[in-house]
């Protein structure tokens, strides 16, 4: 599929750009692999490692329109992974935090319209559901404006999705580098927000694979949403320092005990597959007519029953100790 076609991806120096990258170069030949970001070192520093002579380095932000515009130029496929994604940070910067995931995300789509980008993805975070937080909102609100994309196009053949998952193994940022650090430090403790906490827990290449697997499932329109395990705050602390204690710090700004991934107020739009589900759009396009429950793959899905809730604290799989140091051993390959 992305055989000697041209890629974009925003934000992608950031972790999951530069594993797109190392998949695609692995699996693929793209005649084009775009690497769009704004910060000119992490750049510089992805270059002597991906220097295939199909990459482009594009500096630029998401939030100058008229720098996508120029970026996106006779480019197939989007993914948009740009975005501000620290809790605390957007709730004492929130403008900032506005400006690139709400405006950046207008500024995207626009953008793929104008130049006739065949498909576009956009990452968002089980954070997006039922949001407590200003990053979760900021991030429900660029997943409205993708799927309502799909009826900005008129007749254009542009086609927006999405991708929600959970907390990615070792990406910046996450609890793991924090916890590696605070023991090679010589901490004689890690600290816990609160005991009961879960996360969904989900490997970088997993979320690597399922983005790209589904652009080849993707009518447009849809939330998708993979089906992985949760985790434990506490089993977290005894996989990664069985030594040491644990000390309750207690919920940051903008934090949940428990994450949400399919809410039980979007139970009559959710659509369950294999290994994943899908989250239809509220709204009805105009130009074109979706069963959602049947995917471009033809693979087959059936409603949910009304009310299911896919949450992190009752999910039916959860990672044991032993294999939460597994999924951290995948992490690193």
């Amino acid at each position: 599929m992305f055989n000697d076609k041209s890629i974009l991806i925003t934000g992608g120096t950031g972790s999951f750009g530069k594993k797109y990258t190392k998949t695609i170069l692995s699996r693929y030949k793209p005649r084009r692999l775009i690497i769009f970001s704004r910060d000119e070192l992490k750049q510089f520093e992805m270059q002597q490692e991906f220097n295939d002579p199909c990459m482009r380095y594009f500096i630029g932000d998401v939030r100058d329109p008229e720098r996508l515009m120029q970026a996106m130029n006779d480019v197939d496929f989007v993914i948009h992974a740009a975005a501000l994604k620290q809790v605390p940070a957007a709730e004492y910067n929130p403008m900032e935090c506005i400006k690139t995931n709400i405006h950046g995300a207008e500024n995207v789509i626009r953008a793929a319209i104008a130049n006739n980008v065949e498909k576009v993805i956009a990452l968002s975070t089980d954070k997006a559901a039922n949001p407590i937080n200003l990053y979760g909102a900021t991030k429900l609100a660029s997943d409205k404006l993708f799927v309502a994309a799909n009826n900005m196009v008129g007749r254009a053949a542009t086609r927006f999705a999405v991708v929600r998952y959970g907390n990615v193994v070792g990406s910046r940022g996450s609890v793991v580098p924090f916890f590696k650090k605070l023991i090679a430090d010589g901490s004689d403790y890690l600290p816990v927000t609160h005991e009961e906490m879960t996360r969904f827990w989900i490997t970088l290449q997993q979320g690597v694979d399922f983005v790209l697997k589904n652009f080849e499932r993707m009518h447009g329109g849809e939330i998708f949403v993979p089906k992985i395990p949760s985790v434990r705050i506490t089993d977290l602390c005894e996989a990664y320092g069985p030594s040491l204690s644990m000390k309750v710090i207690g919920i940051r700004p903008g934090e949940k005990l428990h994450e949400i991934m399919c809410p039980a107020d979007d139970s009559h739009l959710t659509i369950e597959f294999s290994d994943h589900y899908v989250l239809c759009p509220t709204i009805e396009f105009n130009n074109e007519d979706y069963e959602y429950t049947s995917n471009r793959l033809q693979e087959q899905g059936k409603p949910v029953v009304q009310g299911y809730e896919y949450h992190s604290g009752d999910n039916p799989e959860f990672l044991s100790i032993d294999q939460i140091r597994e999924f951290d051993k995948l992490a690193e390959l």
